[in-house]
């Protein structure tokens, strides 16, 4: 079965609400997963002993995007061994975003929880967030307090995390862990986004939903990670261009500023060094003040880039993923 998916109008999730209450697990675990299949079947073995202890009904859906490791073979085979597994497979890789949207939009129960599939997080931390939700709160955000990263991730992922809680107003430590609780409630208002935009936990908090942090046991990744440094600057530029209200003329006036008070030092500068030794290097002061200019231009090149790229995307109208196989 091919089947081809667009952006859905605000309110039409068809998924969401033509399944009767009686028949709805109180439960969703998504869990996206690309070329995971080392460790996925142990993903899926803790998580379906977690989620049993608690006595409640539940569904797990996988959603596969686009792996090429065998990772769908091994999810056919856990889903003939279980009919509360259901999955979905990409006909290409996508990205994490849209395979989370596709998770999400499936999610039948009243609590939906994602987790990534690298063992990375433990499964058996499940009850403790989906118990933050029962208590109240629209979103239990994970939050990795012994976390076994290099600084190369830790470091951008900080700056970002300060980032996020400027844009969004939610204090919170840790925006980049994927294993969180949220409510229905919380989740349907944004689901026209979800995908489209990254960062799932702060699209919803940022839509007003209220928010605990939940303390997660946290693991070192089994092979190299996917988040290069490249990609992780791309990360940043894509937080500024989704989260920060008027980016370009804020960063107009901090050029103007910048680039005002170094000619003016520059100007200062140059008189007193001319006037005492009567020799003044104006080349290399030039060319380091060029270099300045040309550097904050390219930046904000890359974020209209950024922008641009939206507006493509937009007006061709082109499908965030296509379906190639549904269980």
């Amino acid at each position: 079965m091919v089947a081809s998916l667009r952006w859905p109008r605000w309110g039409r999730f068809p998924r969401l609400f033509a399944t009767p209450t009686s028949l709805r697990p109180d439960i969703s675990l998504v869990v996206p997963v690309y070329n995971e299949r080392e460790t996925l079947e142990e993903v899926y073995r803790q998580s379906v002993a977690a989620l049993e202890a608690m006595g409640r009904p539940y569904e797990i859906i996988i959603v596969d995007d686009g792996s090429s490791d065998g990772t769908w073979e091994l999810i056919e085979r856990l889903h003939a061994e279980d009919a509360q597994l259901r999955a979905v497979r990409f006909k290409r890789n996508f990205g994490q975003h849209p395979a989370m949207h596709a998770g999400l939009v499936r999610a039948r129960g009243d609590v939906v929880v994602t987790m990534d599939g690298d063992l990375q997080n433990s499964p058996s931390d499940l009850p403790n967030l989906i118990t933050a939700v029962d208590a109240g709160a629209d979103v239990a955000s994970g939050r990795r307090h012994s976390r076994e990263d290099a600084w190369g991730r830790t470091l951008p992922s900080r700056v970002i995390n300060i980032m996020l809680r400027r844009f969004t107003k939610a204090d919170i430590t840790d925006f980049g862990c994927a294993f969180n609780a949220y409510s229905r409630s919380a989740l349907v208002p944004v689901l026209g986004v979800i995908g489209k935009q990254k960062f799932t936990k702060a699209l919803v908090l940022g839509a007003g939903a209220n928010v605990v942090e939940v303390e997660l046991e946290h693991r070192a990744r089994q092979g190299r990670s996917r988040y290069s440094p490249l990609r992780l600057v791309r990360l940043a530029l894509h937080v500024l261009a989704g989260f920060w209200p008027q980016p370009i003329q804020w960063a107009g006036v901090i050029i103007g500023m910048l680039c005002g008070l170094l000619a003016f030092a520059t100007g200062i500068w140059a008189t007193v060094v001319w006037g005492v030794r009567g020799d003044f290097p104006g080349f290399l002061y030039l060319g380091a003040l060029v270099l300045g200019v040309l550097a904050v231009q390219g930046f904000i090149l890359a974020l209209v880039g950024e922008y641009l790229g939206r507006i493509q995307r937009d007006v061709e109208g082109r499908p965030l993923y296509t379906v190639q196989t549904e269980l």
